[in-house]
C-alpha cells in the first residue's frame, strides 16, 4: 500500500475526511474495528450528536467492560466492535472535533482506562500517525478501512468520471484483472492508538502531524478518488 498525505490542518477537517473516505460511489464495504475503551471514552466527551450515533455501540462497550471473562489488558477480539461510518466518525469527532473541553473528558476517560489496565500513558510529544511504530501499538483503539470497487466494476454512467480519468480504461481494467496477486482497492487509516486519539492535534487544533491515508490500486483511479475527497472535505488544498 500506498501513503497519501492529505492537508488537514485541524481536527474538524479530519474527521470531514474521515466521512468523505466512506461517502462516495467508489466505496464496495468497509471494514472498522473499533475498541470498547474508545466507544466508552467518546461517549463520556461526546456531544448530543455523537451520544446519538454511539447509543448502540456504548450499550455493547458497556457489556464488554463487564464482563469478567473479557480480559481489558488482552488483545481479545472481543473487545473490538466492528463499526459504521457513523459510529468511526462520531469516535473521532470527540477526540478530534468537539472543542478542548469535550475532548478533555474523553481523553480523561481514556486515560483512566489505560490506568486501569496498567498501560503507560503516551508520550504526547511524539508524533502521531507514525508508521514505523504501528506494530508497537497497544491497545489498537481504531483500525478502519474502506474496500473500493475494482476497476471491473464500474459502470459507464455512474462510474463515468472515474473511467474518463484513464487514458485508456480497458488497457488498466485488464492489468487490474491480470495481475498475479489480484486484491481489491483499498483506503485504509493509519493505526490508531492512544497518542492519535490523545494528542492528534495540539491546543490550539492545529494537526501535529499529516494525516496519512493509505492506499491500493491503480494510481490513476486512487487518484481520481482522494482528489474528490479532498473537495468533499473542504480541504484547502483541494
Amino acid at each position: 500500500m500506498i501513503g497519501h498525505e492529505l492537508e488537514a490542518t485541524t481536527g474538524r477537517e479530519m474527521v470531514r475526511v474521515v466521512r468523505a473516505l466512506g461517502q462516495h460511489r467508489y466505496v464496495a464495504g468497509r471494514l472498522h474495528l473499533v475498541h470498547a475503551f474508545a466507544i466508552d471514552a467518546a461517549f463520556a466527551g461526546g456531544d448530543d450528536a455523537v451520544r446519538a450515533a454511539l447509543g448502540e455501540a456504548k450499550a455493547w462497550a458497556d457489556g464488554v467492560l463487564a464482563d469478567d471473562d473479557v480480559d481489558k489488558a488482552s488483545k481479545d477480539e472481543r473487545l473490538h466492535r466492528r463499526a459504521t461510518d457513523a459510529e468511526l466518525a462520531a469516535v473521532l469527532s470527540a477526540f478530534w472535533a468537539n472543542g478542548a473541553e469535550a475532548r478533555e473528558r474523553a481523553s480523561l476517560a481514556l486515560a483512566e482506562r489505560l490506568v486501569a489496565i496498567e498501560v503507560e500513558p503516551p508520550d504526547l510529544e511524539a508524533a502521531p500517525f507514525d508508521e514505523s511504530r504501528e506494530e508497537d501499538v497497544f491497545p489498537l483503539l481504531v483500525d478502519a478501512g474502506w474496500e473500493l470497487l475494482p476497476l471491473a466494476a464500474l459502470e459507464p454512467e455512474r462510474h463515468k468520471g472515474a473511467i474518463a480519468a484513464f487514458e485508456d480504461f480497458e488497457v488498466a481494467k485488464f492489468e487490474e484483472e491480470s495481475a498475479a496477486a489480484h486484491e481489491p482497492p483499498m483506503f485504509e487509516l493509519p493505526a490508531l492508538g492512544a497518542l492519535e486519539l490523545l494528542a492528534a492535534t495540539d491546543e490550539e487544533d492545529h494537526v501535529r502531524a499529516p494525516l496519512v491515508v493509505w492506499a491500493s490500486g491503480h494510481e490513476v483511479y486512487i487518484d481520481y478518488l482522494l482528489r474528490g475527497v479532498r473537495r468533499a472535505a473542504k480541504l484547502t488544498e483541494a
